[in-house]
């Protein structure tokens, strides 16, 4: 899958970038950079894609990303507004040496550990105040952030071990087209077989190729999308667990309950329920 590349500029006042990304949804666009990227979910849910790892997102989420590794959001439909806190920097944006210091050792470490992507707890570091300093306490919040992050033992690595970019155009347009397709139409009865029409492909092939660069099969990435929608309907309204199926293209009850519980651990009746309470 081809990435885009996305040319990264530094503030005048920063030799790094923060800046809060806010919209309606955030729409599949994979990417990358030559820059680290540390981002704060604050706002709405979907689907992360990083590298070929295909999760759920949520407020809290907090990932480290490095160069060149392709990356994207996908918000969930009827979630609201969305919002991130984004900050990119450079290995070298204090200087070539900094982060090879004997003092910053576990941060050098984090930051070669980055190539993968990593996710943190929530909580992991606080980048809501950033934005409210000025340049040099902001960048010495910034260092410090890092440290913490060096110092967290939940973290984990999101990208395969043996994950290597495909960067051809065809191929990028065409997991653009499975996921935009499937985002849109995932009330309905939606098959691998309309799915590989739909990007002029055989159904083995289509279902190879989405495995291959993004590490979940089609199934899968379906499923999570229509249980996180049940998710949101759980919360925001009170509707029946048989309609909320319904509405995410379950036909049958008892194979929406079992999918569910497969994602969330508890069946539909047993999330409202921890959420209401």
């Amino acid at each position: 899958m081809r990435a885009i590349f996305e040319h990264i500029e530094a503030t005048s006042r920063l030799s790094w970038k923060l800046y809060v990304r806010q919209a309606s949804h955030f729409r599949f666009a994979w990417h990358f950079h030559h820059e680290f990227e540390l981002t704060l979910i604050t706002h709405g849910t979907g689907t992360r894609f990083v590298g070929d790892c295909v999760e759920e997102y949520g407020p809290g989420d907090l990932t480290l990303i490095g160069p060149e590794l392709p990356h994207t959001y996908q918000s969930a439909q009827g979630d609201g507004g969305h919002e991130a806190i984004v900050v990119q920097f450079r290995r070298d944006f204090l200087g070539a040496d900094f982060f090879t210091r004997t003092e910053f050792a576990g941060v050098d470490s984090l930051l070669e550990r980055a190539a993968r992507g990593l996710s943190f707890p929530p909580g992991a570091v606080e980048l809501g105040r950033l934005g409210t300093l000025p340049p040099p306490e902001r960048t010495l919040a910034l260092i410090g952030a890092l440290v913490r992050l060096s110092r967290c033992a939940e973290a984990r690595p999101l990208a395969g071990s043996r994950y290597v970019p495909a960067l051809d155009g065809a191929t990028r347009d065409r997991i653009d087209a499975i996921v935009t397709l499937i985002n849109e139409e995932y009330a309905g009865p939606i098959t691998v077989q309309a799915i590989a029409r739909a990007v002029h492909m055989a159904p083995a092939s289509v279902s190879r190729l989405f495995r291959r660069i993004t590490g979940a099969t089609i199934t899968g990435y379906l499923t999570m999308v229509r249980v996180s929608a049940a998710c949101r309907l759980l919360r925001d309204t009170d509707r029946s667990v048989a309609a909320i199926a319904g509405d995410c293209g379950y036909a049958n009850l008892s194979n929406f309950n079992r999918r569910f519980r497969e994602l969330k651990g508890m069946s539909p009746r047993e999330y409202r329920s921890r959420w209401q309470a």
